[in-house]
């Protein structure tokens, strides 16, 4: 008599899961390690921080398991890491309500909470509850329209209001993953595909050697001022200072000022520095005091360690570079900045320069066109899940047994998901450090500002669920045997706008992709006239000049005083030179005073400028001037064949002889007004000079002029 066939077990799948679960809480430690002192910060920094990483890293686990889960096949051999479905559905329902709490909630008002400059923790917590009102209105406002139209549209709110929230809050979050990830997925290909050349590398961080530079200087100056204005505080001894005394003297201890006496300290832009002060200090003052100094020390912070990171890159490019002609290659092992790899490598420098010269771009190329082509799959399955999901490249990439119409996910499927998630959810959360946002948040190496700190950790949390549920969109109808759908997909699909939305919006992630792809955001900002940029682009860098950040041969030397360390010297010699030509130019302004004692030059500003406020001989003093030649002439750019074709045809045309008839006929022809002409009451043919040129573009729809905005 034969035994009937046994169920499989789930014990094997659980213990795999758990170690990998495990391995996924070791690598967020090491992010927070890298990015965030653990000694020293505090834990409610830490938990909230680590479960914004950990939760979305889980789902990139959870999605496999529940597909392959979800579609048991009799093929045992076939099957991969799979759990029954109540575990499953515990396991969603936990890990997508933390998340939704930490987006919404958690991390908004710790992220107010650490920036707030109040003292006593209940000051800090109505601080974050104040500067968190704007938001919360804006996200209730928004919910209460998705609300009206759930009700028109269904008749209710389904069996609870919870089920409306859930999918409102996943059309927020798919319209921002699109559009990060549309940007990421051409970065990173494009990025690998350019890094693969060592001389164009070279060339790129040379020319962003005088914009890092530039605003390295620019924090350092803002935190000098910061600093001054606590130095004067601490002078006042009498009135409203005395209540906040023990307050000042903390603010003093986060202060790097020289030991000097108070009376040769004069802040930049003011001739006395009371001035600069409220007559009556108020908490309110201290707090903004507080916060100011606070974010000017991690701004400063932030560019010291890019200008760091910056020349470190440009050394080992440079080194790279030269060893083509000697054939060997050493970064130095006693170098104070070198990694483990290079103290403790087993490659001799023959084989260094063969790793590093020959294998490693080649490795990029190859790394990069199979990114590539991978962007490609991901952009064509968005575009054509809703009409032909049979069409879908990842579908077939994903379910290897089919049995019928029914699919089964295997463990190689399983493996094969989890890279095609890896590498949407990095597109998206690569774009997020591109994009430009306010207060200057970014990651850096153990200094990390904690509002960043939780500021990125809610946008990692905000874009998991959505990456992950329209991944399994790309699938076609197995995904809606999974739990997951049965948990969110159904709410989501409950009315119609919703069911279109989730199928025909990703296709417009070709917006973002042709923008980046083509360069579109640069040439949309010139065309308004604005000089902010939104997302940074990865320019060549060669023969490209950008207003405000320098050439590539202005960086090259910049890099090379840098190293040589007579930068800081260069720096103190251009200042005062801008200070005799600034005094001898106008006697009224305000003398040019610096800070006795310190190592950082005094910036110059006339008299009743704000001490914010950045003059232009001040820019042009601070920042070391291009390449010249011995002779003291500026080098000529580089220019391309068509650049060059040009300028010799109009110099060719310009020396040809005009006939007198000719001239006596231009000159009585006058130029319409749409090519620039002057006006018919004129009389003459030539444009207005100076600001009212400057007018002609969109900016002056604005009410500005010159290169300004008036919002």
């Amino acid at each position: 008599m034969m035994e009937p066939p046994t169920s499989p077990s789930p014990v094997p799948s659980e213990i795999f899961a758990l170690v990998i679960l495990l391995v996924i809480s070791i690598v967020v430690l090491l992010i927070l390690r890298y990015y965030l002192p653990l000694r020293t910060t505090p834990a409610y920094l830490l938990v909230p921080v680590f479960f914004a990483l950990w939760l979305p890293a889980s789902m990139v686990l959870l999605v496999p398991i529940d597909l392959a889960s979800t579609a048991i096949g009799d093929d045992v051999a076939a099957r991969g890491i799979w759990l029954e479905a109540a575990p499953l559905r515990v396991f969603w329902r936990l890990t997508y309500w933390l998340t939704f709490s930490l987006t919404w909630f958690i991390l908004p008002i710790l992220a107010e909470y650490s920036d707030s400059g109040y003292r006593e923790p209940k000051d800090k917590i109505l601080d974050s509850l104040r500067a968190n009102a704007q938001y919360y209105a804006i996200v209730f406002g928004s919910g209460a329209a998705g609300l009206i139209y759930v009700l028109i549209s269904y008749g209710h709110f389904s069996d609870s209001l919870k089920n409306t929230v859930m999918a409102l809050a996943y059309c927020w979050g798919l319209i921002l993953a699109i559009y990060l990830m549309g940007h990421g997925l051409v970065a990173i290909p494009r990025r690998l595909l350019r890094d693969a050349n060592v001389s164009g590398r070279l060339r790129r961080i040379q020319s962003q050697a005088p914009k890092t530079y530039e605003q390295m200087e620019d924090a350092e100056m803002d935190l000098e001022d910061l600093e001054m204005q606590v130095s004067e505080l601490s002078r006042r001894k009498g009135g409203s200072a005395t209540l906040f005394q023990d307050w000042i003297e903390e603010l003093l201890d986060l202060t790097n000022l020289p030991e000097q006496p108070a009376s040769a300290r004069v802040i930049r832009g003011s001739g006395d520095n009371s001035k600069i002060l409220p007559t009556v200090i108020t908490e309110k003052y201290m707090a903004e005091l507080t916060r100011r100094l606070v974010r000017a020390k991690h701004a400063r912070s932030r560019y010291v360690n890019e200008w760091n990171r910056l020349l470190q890159d440009a050394v080992r490019t440079q080194a790279i570079l030269d060893s083509a002609a000697s054939k060997k290659l050493d970064f130095g092992a006693s170098y104070s900045h070198a990694s483990f790899w290079d103290r403790y490598s087993p490659l001799n420098p023959y084989t260094r320069f063969l790793f590093h010269y020959h294998l490693v771009p080649y490795f990029r190329i190859g790394l990069g066109g199979f990114l590539a082509l991978a962007s490609v799959c991901i952009v064509w399955s968005e575009v054509v899940k809703g009409l032909v999901p049979q069409a879908s490249v990842i579908r077939y990439s994903v379910i290897h047994h089919w049995e019928g119409d029914n699919g089964q996910v295997g463990l190689a499927g399983q493996a094969i998901a989890a890279f095609w998630m890896l590498y949407m959810c990095a597109a998206a959360l690569i774009s997020i450090t591109e994009v430009k946002v306010w207060r200057g948040r970014a990651l850096v190496r153990r200094n990390t500002a904690p509002e960043s700190a939780f500021w990125y950790a809610s946008q990692v949390a905000r874009l998991s669920v959505p990456l992950s549920y329209n991944f399994m969109t790309f699938l076609g109808e197995i995904y809606r045997e999974t739990v997951f759908y049965d948990f969110l997909g159904q709410l989501i699909n409950l009315t119609p706008l919703g069911k279109y939305f989730d199928y025909l919006f990703p296709a417009f992630i070709l917006i973002p992709v042709c923008a980046t792809l083509f360069g579109l955001y640069s040439k949309f900002r010139r065309t308004i006239g604005l000089g902010v940029d939104v997302i940074d682009e990865d320019n060549d860098g060669e023969g490209t000049t950008v207003y405000g950040t320098g050439t590539w041969r202005e960086g090259r030397d910049l890099i090379e005083r840098e190293l040589n360390g007579t930068s800081a010297a260069i720096r103190g010699r251009r200042v005062e030179a801008a200070a005799r030509i600034a005094e001898h130019s106008d006697r009224r302004a305000a003398p040019v005073l610096s800070v006795p004692g310190s190592s950082r030059p005094g910036p110059t500003t006339p008299l009743g400028t704000s001490p914010n406020t950045r003059p232009v001989a001040n820019t042009s003093a601070r920042r070391v001037g291009p390449s010249t030649s011995r002779a003291g002439l500026t080098e000529p750019e580089d220019e391309n064949f068509f650049e060059a074709l040009g300028h010799r045809f109009k110099n060719t045309m310009d020396t040809i002889d005009t006939p007198k008839w000719f001239q006596d006929i231009g000159q009585g022809l006058k130029k319409p007004r749409w090519m620039g002409g002057a006006d018919d009451d004129e009389g003459t043919g030539s444009r207005p000079a100076g600001p009212a040129r400057g007018n002609s573009d969109v900016r002056r729809w604005f009410g500005g002029g010159e290169g300004r905005i008036r919002l």
